[in-house]
């Protein structure tokens, strides 16, 4: 694939200088411990609405003892995981959806063209196109080792209702206790 069909140029990118690291993505994205698929936001182009990270690729993965022993390859669901915390940091960070937390919503016209393993250095990059607040966001994507593609498709976000979720699980506790 060309450069110039990348949403951010790769040769744009410089790992060494990140503008936020997992701190930073911490203020803006809840998950936590082996969930966070993220390592670095490397940039942001706010007239594109596009923004570019890294995941760094270890063994020490919590899929890699089991996906598959002795041929450790990254789970498309684990990649489209890193995709959806790229896009909500995005939109967190400028408030683009006016929610508390954003969750996935789906994902369309997904293409897996490579394998990820570990000592690879995943490059996602997110374009949002659509922004409705209170309603949905939508994003194309890309995900690339190395110059060579090995991830792409669109992916929806949508407002996750905190107080309800909170309320289900506390009403489940209370269940369980009786």
């Amino acid at each position: 694939m060309a450069k110039s069909e990348f949403i951010i140029d790769p040769s744009l990118l410089d790992f060494d200088n990140p503008i936020a690291d997992i701190e930073a993505i911490r203020k803006f994205n809840p998950q936590r411990h082996e969930m966070e698929q993220l390592t670095a936001i490397l940039c942001e182009d706010l007239q594109q609405n596009a923004c570019a990270a890294y995941k760094e690729v270890t063994e020490h993965e919590f899929w890699v003892r089991g996906h598959m022993p002795g041929m450790p390859l990254m789970p498309g669901v684990v990649m489209l995981e890193a995709v959806a915390q790229l896009s909500s940091y995005y939109t967190q960070k400028h408030d683009l959806l006016g929610a508390a937390m954003v969750g996935f919503g789906g994902v369309d016209e997904v293409r897996f063209r490579g394998v990820v393993v570990p000592g690879d250095k995943l490059v996602l990059m997110v374009r949002l196109d659509k922004a409705r607040r209170g309603r949905m966001i939508v994003a194309s994507f890309q995900g690339i080792v190395g110059n060579n593609l090995v991830l792409e498709g669109c992916l929806r976000g949508i407002p996750i209702p905190i107080e309800a979720v909170t309320g289900q699980l506390a009403g489940g506790q209370a269940k369980a206790t009786s």
